[in-house]
């Protein structure tokens, strides 16, 4: 039985959400790897190397996330107005 009594009941995820769950999960691994290397690993490996062509320079290290959090910021501050607009009730005439 579940913890959460027995109202609970599970829904199958369909083979398109699994492939686009994996894809997520893919994106995220690949660009948390990249980051980490060019943050930690790639600053103790000398920069006539080879493999530092495959990297941006490091500035954007921080320009990127900063602009990416922005823009996060943003879109959750639209679909919050954006809700609250929606749901918002039509005041009522007093006549």
């Amino acid at each position: 039985m579940s913890l959460l009594g027995p109202l609970t009941w599970r829904v199958r995820a369909t083979a398109t959400d699994q492939v686009v769950g994996f894809g997520l999960v893919a994106f995220s691994l690949v660009l948390f790897v990249y980051y980490t290397l060019w943050i930690i690993i790639l600053p103790f490996i000398d920069s006539d190397h080879g493999i530092h062509r495959y990297f941006l320079p490091r500035e954007y290290a921080v320009i990127i996330p900063v602009v990416a959090g922005l823009l996060l910021l943003l879109f959750i501050g639209v679909f919050i107005m954006v809700v609250m607009w929606k749901s918002r009730k039509p005041a009522k005439k007093s006549d």
